[in-house]
């Protein structure tokens, strides 16, 4: 299950994405926009900008922006930086792996093989889809 926190990371890249040709947008902005909690989405916005996607500006003007094209910027990265591990049990991840602790021999576990199965197919997609994707598709949908 996708957390709050990864999904308000993806809701406020998107609407950053979307005035990206705009001066930086301001925290309380965003949060109205996206019916986020401000303090909250601080913590969001903040590990975002240290993960090199966002930049802020201070005083008059002052906001977050994009630092990242939105193409640039996929859904993979945001997940393992809002979450951590995109696999579903420690010992499928690559990045997070850990041996679990009831496991007899991983190279003969049907449950590991499947999921390791799972986690490829969503590497997949989140390594493929970014935040130009999403908002083509959410363009796509108001225009249905």
């Amino acid at each position: 299950m996708l957390s709050k926190k990864t999904k308000y990371a993806i809701k406020a890249l998107v609407i950053l994405g979307k005035h990206a040709d705009q001066p930086p947008m301001q925290i309380s902005k965003i949060a109205e926009i996206e019916r986020i909690p401000k303090k909250f989405l601080e913590q969001i916005l903040l590990d975002m900008r240290n993960a090199g996607f966002l930049y802020s500006k201070k005083g008059a003007g002052g906001g977050y922006a994009l630092n990242k094209d939105p193409k640039d910027i996929y859904l993979v990265s945001i997940m393992r930086i809002t979450d951590g591990p995109v696999a579903m049990l420690p010992c499928a991840s690559l990045n997070f792996y850990h041996k679990c602790d009831e496991c007899h021999q991983e190279t003969t576990c049907g449950i590991r093989d499947v999921f390791v199965d799972v986690r490829d197919a969503t590497l997949k997609i989140l390594s493929e889809t970014s935040i130009a994707d999403i908002i083509a598709r959410e363009n796509k949908l108001i225009n249905i």
